[in-house]
């Protein structure tokens, strides 16, 4: 696996930690708001938890296999025109590498060299920015989405499940505003950006989703609806 797919599937998977623990706390804080029941409280985390999870799954497959699908053919053509016309693919590669700052006599011994070696995989590089190990694979890509949804989600469905009634609410806030700095800190660090900032509209975005919906069931709740 090179190091841009390492760095996209961290990513996704801080994105996926992140929708699930948003998602699942603000379904069962809402519900929770509703009604005191147990059983209809973890009904409802249950549900969310794993239909969020194959949610997540099935959107990453298809986003995946679409941009996989997309690289496939452009290698594919790429291999064509190999084939049909190596001179003039050399002489394309040559002035990909002048473009890129070589004077001509180094993008020649630089051109031909690579095309020697392996003619495919230096004009994914130089013509696509494609490596061959950074295409992604679209069930890697859906398990891994899955699995950090499903990792997410699980803290405020577990601390609604272990503790007494008296505290569900207040320490699922607790614990998924906690988990969202540590999500949004990750999240700035692998993008080069400052902690700080990113931390903070994470988490102020996580308060907002869990106060509105603990309002709404709250209000669905005495009106008899729930």
């Amino acid at each position: 696996m090179g190091s841009a797919q390492r760095l996209n599937r961290l990513r996704a998977g801080v994105l996926g930690a992140n929708d699930g623990i948003v998602s699942v706390a603000a379904l069962v804080v809402g519900v929770a708001g509703a009604t005191t029941a147990s059983a209809t409280i973890l009904t409802a985390g249950a549900a969310g938890l794993v239909g969020g999870a194959i949610s997540m799954a099935l959107g990453e497959y298809v986003s995946v296999s679409s941009q996989r699908d997309s690289e496939q053919a452009m290698i594919a053509e790429e291999r064509r025109e190999l084939q049909k016309h190596p001179d003039d693919e050399l002489d394309e590669l040559i002035q990909l590498y002048v473009a890129k700052g070589l004077d001509q006599t180094t993008a020649q011994q630089v051109a031909g060299e690579l095309t020697a070696k392996d003619p495919l995989a230096a004009h994914m590089d130089a013509e696509l920015n494609l490596v061959a190990e950074d295409i992604a694979s679209p069930v890697a890509a859906a398990l891994a989405s899955a699995a950090s949804f499903a990792v997410g989600g699980a803290l405020p469905f577990l601390t609604m499940l272990l503790l007494p009634e008296f505290l569900r609410v207040g320490a699922t806030f607790v614990v998924v505003l906690l988990a969202l700095a540590l999500t949004g800190g990750r999240g700035a660090r692998l993008g080069g950006s400052p902690l700080l900032r990113p931390t903070i509209r994470v988490v102020l975005g996580g308060a907002i989703a869990l106060t509105v919906t603990f309002a709404l069931g709250a209000a669905l709740g005495s009106t008899g609806i729930i």
